[in-house]
């Protein structure tokens, strides 16, 4: 059941929740809905629901308009980030709720509980209350009372966020091997860019009301559309840089071509600029190199797959991040309050539409 919302538009007051956003979310794929607080995805996810209408625009699935349709005619099941289960009735009831208000017999509930009872991996817990549940398996509870009733679609508002990070992980693990099992057209709300990355197949960045940019996960990482996305996504250096002649320059670089430059906007003419490096995007020599920059390390922690080293820029005592292989950190041997030259492999410039 695909998904397509249209040019729409949610006002509270004088706040403009959403300003013409326009999804599509094509057949049992998963779509993350990601950005900070107050981009507009839980209002969209809401409207989705039913639970908001619109101002104007429209919201179809599989090409029926259900703009002016109640939430309960939808066909869509929604988690909640805090569970809402019933918390007198047992894993069992809280499953077959749905089912029971829609007139199912009890031999059909039993049938289909206990199949997703299965399914979520809750088999043999079905007459335990959730107080007696850990926080992943009430999530677990609570997706599979979602699907009771064979949605066609499946919305998932910040559903791991009341979680230990530990538990998170396990959870996207498994939420992405369910997903393919049960195929259903899902939309999920999150300001976790690592969740949206390792769950979804497409993300939406929202800011401020509106789409910053969709695509794959790669493609958003990769070639990101603003400095918003940039930044959002992750650490990363922003560094005083100039144009010039087309090709970007950091300030206090020795001179020569700084590395190669990705534009995903055109920026015209010369002149000032910042220039966006990622921790990965940047290397560490032990002499100077052409468009290289000096810099002092302050800190080196080494735990994890990648050696994170902090540095201080020397001439405008900025920080900047790099993060290397352990086997380039074996070959350099660096110590704190060395200096050493730090050196872009990639650098992307955007036009001056946010700040830092």
């Amino acid at each position: 059941m695909s998904v397509v919302v249209e040019n729409v538009v949610k006002r509270f007051g004088s706040f403009t929740a959403l300003d013409g956003v326009s999804v599509t979310v094509p057949t049992g794929s998963l779509c993350a809905l990601l950005g900070p607080s107050g981009s507009g995805k839980t209002t969209l996810l809401r409207i989705l629901a039913g639970l908001e209408h619109p101002d104007s625009g429209s919201v179809s699935t599989h090409g029926n308009d259900l703009t002016k349709t109640n939430a309960r005619d939808r066909d869509m099941g929604f988690v909640f980030q805090h569970y809402a289960l019933f918390r007198h009735m047992t894993v069992f009831d809280n499953v077959g709720f749905p089912l029971k208000i829609r007139g199912w017999s009890k031999a059909k509930i039993n049938d289909r509980v206990q199949e997703l009872l299965h399914l979520v991996r809750l088999d043999g817990l079905e007459r335990r209350l959730p107080a007696n549940l850990s926080g992943g398996q009430r999530q677990r509870v609570a997706l599979a009372r979602a699907l009771a009733a064979e949605p066609k679609v499946l919305l998932l508002d910040e559903p791991f966020g009341a979680l230990d990070a530990k538990v998170r992980q396990e959870l996207r693990t498994w939420l992405r091997r369910f997903h393919k099992e049960i195929a259903v057209t899902t939309i999920l709300v999150t300001h976790d860019q690592e969740e949206a990355f390792e769950v979804a197949d497409e993300v939406v960045v929202m800011r401020q009301g509106r789409i910053e940019q969709s695509g794959s996960p790669q493609q958003i990482f990769d070639h990101p559309a603003s400095a918003f996305v940039m930044d959002f996504l992750g650490h990363v250096n922003v560094f005083h840089g100039r144009l010039d002649h087309g090709s970007p320059r950091l300030h206090g670089a020795t001179h020569g071509s700084t590395a190669a430059a990705e534009r995903p906007v055109s920026v015209a003419g010369e002149g000032t600029t910042p220039l966006y490096v990622r921790p990965h995007e940047l290397d560490i020599e032990r002499h100077s190199s052409d468009g290289s920059l000096a810099a002092r390390i302050l800190h080196i922690n080494p735990a994890g797959p990648l050696v994170r080293v902090q540095l201080i820029d020397e001439r405008t005592a900025k920080p900047i991040m790099v993060e290397l292989s352990r086997e380039r950190f074996a070959e350099l041997v660096l110590l704190p309050e060395e200096t050493v030259f730090v050196q872009p492999r990639q650098v992307r410039y955007f036009t001056a539409d946010y700040s830092i």
